[in-house]
């Protein structure tokens, strides 16, 4: 699969160990257009380990199949549940490390930036989200589900304010001197 080199690929994800939702979209120029949409279910049966395995194997999948050039990814909600904060954390680490792992750029966003640049304001509601990427990016009918609107809504989200991301690919660990795959040991004397 070859794009023309205007267009720029994002994936945006909405990362979550029960559900994770994932959004691909164009940007050639000012125009936006949906490539692909769904959601990765782990389901909550399955051990936290099994669970991440499960995400790790779809978003994986996504950025062969769909070779974007950014990866796009919610940050979490600070105001939860200590513990549902630190499972959310882990499905994030599972999404950043893989983008790294694939040389994309990789940007974070807080959900009111994305509300912010999708709707007009920080604090709007999950309907006003999904209506707006239905009609940002001329969809039929919304996202089936808020964890679809939200991936599409970070993706659109870094079409629309790119200049003020915070990148944190791999080319910047390289830049500034890390290698990554560095190992400290201690030994026991």
């Amino acid at each position: 699969m070859s794009r023309q080199a205007n267009i720029t690929r994002v994936l945006g994800i909405d990362p979550g160990t029960v559900v994770t939702g994932y959004g691909v979209i164009d940007k050639a120029g000012n125009a936006l257009s949906h490539v692909d949409s769904g959601v990765i279910s782990p389901g909550r049966t399955g051990s936290m380990p099994e669970r991440l395995a499960v995400i790790h194997r779809g978003v994986e999948q996504l950025i062969a199949e769909h070779r974007p050039d950014v990866l796009a990814v919610e940050e979490a909600f600070f105001g939860e549940n200590p513990k549902t904060a630190i499972k959310l954390g882990q499905a994030r680490g599972v999404v950043l490390v893989l983008g790294a792992l694939n040389d994309l750029e990789v940007v974070e966003y807080s959900p009111r930036a994305v509300k912010q640049a999708v709707v007009g304001t920080g604090g709007a509601s999950k309907e006003q989200v999904q209506f707006m990427v239905a009609k940002v990016l001329k969809l039929r009918s919304e996202p089936d589900s808020p964890d679809i609107a939200d991936a599409l809504a970070v993706a659109i989200c870094y079409a629309l304010r790119p200049a003020e991301t915070e990148v944190t690919n791999a080319d910047s660990a390289r830049r500034s001197g890390a290698s990554g795959f560095g190992r400290s040991r201690q030994r026991r004397t």
